[in-house]
């Protein structure tokens, strides 16, 4: 029994360990990428008042953010162009909600799960539909100060103009600001134009408790040795 909880012991340590390393390997790393981007943003670009935004030169459409000690919107001359005015207000609520929500947060953790677990298929899922979660979140943030239909025809306007390709965003992550993919964009179209009803509190409630066993299930497992002789009184106390 000792040994038993010896053992459940350490690979618990050990999974904590590995994780607490992967974060902070991750997190540094993304802190990094974003600071150097800001920085090469504010050497290039324009301070735009007007548009709470950093404004860049370039051809190809395109509205992001980065998130780290100095959060900050990114928006192109050809965005500029190719969106009237009420669009690009709602492109820009999408991307400060990324920053106010902190969605960087979310999706590095997600990134680190992945990282932690490569071998169940559930963990490599995670980081792509966690981006893909906040991406809705924040159109639903856009969508409560902007009309719905101004943010939908925006992301049409992107999409046919090839701005959905990935452009670093959310923290100096690989995913665009206003989605990964033409099939993405598409959904949240239809997901903007045809809202579905809301789950109850009790669905969610359900939900967030299926979330949070299913992040501590490996911990749980680990540690289920130590318990279980624990409860039986095989190790010494004192």
């Amino acid at each position: 029994g000792a040994l038993a909880a010896a053992l459940g012991l350490a690979l618990a340590g050990a999974v904590a360990a590995r994780a607490a390393a992967a974060a902070v390997t991750h997190l540094r790393a993304v802190r990094r990428h974003a600071v150097r981007h800001v920085q090469a943003v504010r050497l290039v670009g324009q301070a735009q008042p007007a548009l709470g935004a950093m404004l860049i030169e370039h051809p190809q459409p395109a509205a992001y953010c980065l998130a780290g000690p100095d959060p900050t919107v990114v928006v192109t001359t050809a965005a500029v162009d190719v969106l009237d005015r009420d669009q690009m207000a709602a492109v820009l609520a999408h991307e400060r909600a990324h920053l106010a929500w902190r969605h960087h947060r979310l999706v590095a953790l997600a990134r680190i799960a992945e990282r932690l677990l490569p071998f169940l298929p559930l963990m490599r899922a995670t980081a792509a539909q966690v981006a893909r979660l906040v991406e809705l979140h924040a159109d639903d943030a856009a969508t409560r100060a902007h009309d719905t239909r101004t943010l939908a025809t925006a992301l049409v306007v992107l999409a046919e103009q090839g701005a959905l390709a990935p452009s670093p965003a959310l923290a100096g992550l690989a995913a665009p600001g206003l989605g990964a993919a033409g099939a993405d964009a598409l959904q949240r179209v239809q997901r903007l134009l045809r809202p579905a009803e809301p789950l109850g509190r009790l669905r969610r409630q359900a939900l967030a408790a299926g979330a949070a066993g299913l992040a501590l299930t490996p911990l749980l497992l680990a540690l289920t040795p130590a318990l279980v002789a624990l409860a039986l009184g095989r190790v010494p106390v004192g």
